[in-house]
């Protein structure tokens, strides 16, 4: 009975669990529970970071914080794909710095405490994410510790809790940068350069050498006696295992069937757009006009001689001869058709140069404000590349201070330096419709994609022969990655990439829809996993290089049988079947750039002077040289020498994050659902 008893305490929850999941599988359907069980595996994460697994719904968590964030900041709730993008980039790096960045800057002995973060926050040495925050500064484009004390005092009163989600974010953001601060300056200041090894760089760096050479190139023509072995190539990839690491990839091929309007889906478009052409010709609401019936919208943008040849190259020669109220007859290009009116003729600067300042709730402008924004760097702006909200500049003449409201960035003030000599530019407004595939246009392009689907049956020998029965091209393409959502020139086509990577080689697809006018069917060729690639998949690559390696052995050695014995040059060159050349100022310290072999230029540097020295065997062939000279000179400096350790620094230090992320076994696997 003691033992049943022991039993019973020990192993009553396991039991307990065991009949559970028995009464689970009989009430539920088998594929139901297993698709709950899967759910909970890691290919649902979004990632993992230093061990920690992070869930698609902790990430989205993370992401509308960083969309309150970007709302708050912009004033717009309006985001395009690229900020979308951008923001789950930031929600990514705020986890990456939470769980993995502060944590090993921790484990370095750096800390940064209570009293430090109320100093960088409202003492004597505010953080710069503080400072450069435009809701802090003042009329005068400076930091105004009490706008931010303004700021505290409305977050417990906002209803919302957008208010204290940015301050949270604020504080967070800069408590990271201080750990990042310390840590990079940490890192800096461990590489030290003494006197003596300044003075070493700088006297390396100033010898130059001339020299006098032979060589004998190795050629193209591949040489059958040179092997590599199996073995010698398991032993490379062994030596190098860290070379030829690898993401998870997969090699497929696709055919694609794209919806092209027919000939009567063109003629239709043709005819809808004659029968509104006058109206278009006529019109005192051109504005209107277009937005109800025209595939492009009016533009205020104004378009110099030639511009609209990327439009059409016909409606660029009508507006570029016509004059204002001149209207094109209808043109077709393509699919698709087009009018032109010109609106408005006028001579205007294409680039111009404005200085911009903060000026957030500013009402009037004062001579303080002024002072900061004429202390401020100019910058340039183009009718094609300007910065939103401030395109209107273009209007305003030079040396007139305004203030501009823009949707990204508030309120500014901005003053036009100076414009580009004015060019005639014309206003036109674009009359296009492009032919669509009707419904059974549509039709007809799904069912021969059906037809090819029938036949590829899920085989891939069956999509082989339905290639060959239906006379189109297969698109092979390797190593395509989770990321992947371009197929040629078919962008969007994220759905293809997902079946490719949630199917076995040999599978072919149903039709994978894209954009509503592709219609794909993929099958998948090969699984390259995520680790290190297999012997057989990079063995031409190492026995390339290994071939090349004993080529130059080889023929190393035989330049050497030839010569052996001579002493001067020039009959090494007579036995070798070619001539002597020449090359001065050569420099071990910058071994790019000069056009040389490094292999010619580590043993020029070294080599005694007056000597004839070779053969030296090189990437393209073996040189045989003499050093007839060497200079000392004064053109690198101290400068020169400490810029290099602190580029060399900077480069190191933007090493650190992501070699970081490979020792904590970082794993991004966003691509699997953005």
């Amino acid at each position: 009975m003691a033992l049943l008893q022991n039993i019973r305490v020990k192993f009553g929850v396991l039991i307990s669990v065991i009949i559970a999941l028995a009464l689970l599988s009989f009430i539920i359907d088998p594929s139901t529970l297993d698709s709950a069980v899967n759910s909970m595996s890691s290919k649902y994460d979004v990632g993992q970071i230093n061990g920690k697994s992070v869930s698609y719904t902790d990430f989205q968590e993370e992401v509308e914080k960083f969309s309150t964030v970007s709302e708050i900041m912009s004033g717009s709730s309006v985001k395009d794909d690229q900020q979308q993008e951008q923001i789950r980039n930031s929600a990514w790096q705020n986890l990456i710095d939470k769980f993995m960045f502060v944590k090993n800057a921790k484990a370095a002995g750096i800390n940064v405490g209570k009293a430090e973060m109320i100093d960088l926050t409202t003492g004597d040495r505010v953080s710069p994410v503080l400072t450069s925050n435009y809701n802090f500064v003042n009329r005068d484009g400076e930091y105004d510790p009490n706008s931010l004390v303004d700021f505290v005092n409305q977050v417990d009163s906002d209803a919302s809790g957008r208010l204290k989600t940015y301050w949270n974010y604020l504080q967070n953001a800069v408590l990271n940068q201080q750990y990042y601060a310390k840590y990079m300056s940490l890192f800096a200041n461990s590489d030290i350069q003494n006197p003596l090894m300044l003075q070493r760089a700088i006297a390396e760096n100033n010898n130059t050498t001339n020299v006098e050479f032979v060589m004998v190139p190795y050629g193209f023509a591949q040489d059958s006696t040179v092997v590599v072995s199996s073995a010698e190539i398991k032993k490379f990839y062994n030596d190098h295992k860290k070379m030829f690491k690898q993401p998870a990839s997969r090699d497929a091929e696709y055919v694609v069937f794209e919806v092209k309007p027919s000939d009567e889906d063109i003629a239709a478009t043709s005819n809808a757009m004659s029968e509104l052409y006058e109206e278009f010709a006529t019109t005192g609401n051109v504005k209107s006009f277009l937005s109800k019936n025209s595939d492009r919208s009016f533009s205020e943008y104004w378009y110099k001689e030639g511009e609209l040849a990327t439009v059409s190259k016909a409606v660029s020669d009508f507006v570029d001869a016509a004059k204002v109220g001149e209207v094109s007859q209808m043109i077709a290009d393509g699919n698709s058709f087009y009018g032109a009116r010109v609106m408005a003729v006028a001579p205007r600067s294409e680039n111009i140069s404005i200085r911009v300042a903060a000026a957030q709730g500013v009402k009037e402008i004062s001579d303080s404000l002024l002072t900061v924004l004429r202390v401020s760097e100019p910058m340039q702006m183009t009718r094609s590349n300007f910065v939103p909200g401030l395109e209107g500049l273009f209007d305003e003449p030079v040396n007139s201070p305004k203030l501009v409201n823009t949707l990204n960035y508030g309120q500014l003030l901005c003053e036009v330096v100076s414009k580009s000599d004015p060019v005639q530019m014309k206003q036109v407004a674009l009359f296009e419709k492009t032919a669509l595939a009707s419904k059974e246009t549509f039709n007809r392009y799904y069912s021969q994609a059906n037809k090819f689907a029938t036949i590829a049956n899920g085989s891939y020998a069956n999509y082989k022969a339905a290639v060959d029965t239906m006379g189109v091209y297969s698109h092979p393409m390797t190593r395509v990655l989770e990321s992947t959502s371009s197929y040629g020139a078919i962008d969007n086509a994220k759905e293809v990439t997902r079946w490719i990577f949630d199917n076995k080689p040999g599978k072919v697809s149903n039709i994978i829809t894209v954009n509503n006018n592709y219609f794909f069917i993929a099958t998948v060729k090969d699984v390259h996993k995520e680790g290190f690639a297999k012997v057989e998949e990079v063995a031409s690559t190492i026995r390339q290089q290994l071939y090349a390696e004993k080529l130059g052995e080889k023929k190393t050695a035989e330049v050497a049988g030839k010569i052996q014995g001579l002493t001067d040059l020039q009959a090494i060159a007579e036995a070798l079947g070619t001539t002597v050349s020449t090359q001065e100022d050569i420099t071990f310290a910058s071994m790019r750039g000069q056009g040389l072999d490094p292999a010619f230029i580590g043993a020029v540097s070294v080599a005694p002077e007056g000597k004839v020295c070779g053969p030296v065997a090189g990437a393209i062939g073996s040189y045989v040289f003499q050093v007839t000279g060497r200079d000392t000179g004064a053109f690198y400096t101290e400068d020169d020498a400490k810029n290099y350790i602190a580029q060399k620094n900077q480069y190191m230090s933007q090493m650190v994050v992501p070699t970081m992320m490979e020792l904590c076994d970082v794993k991004d696997n966003r691509a699997r659902f953005y």
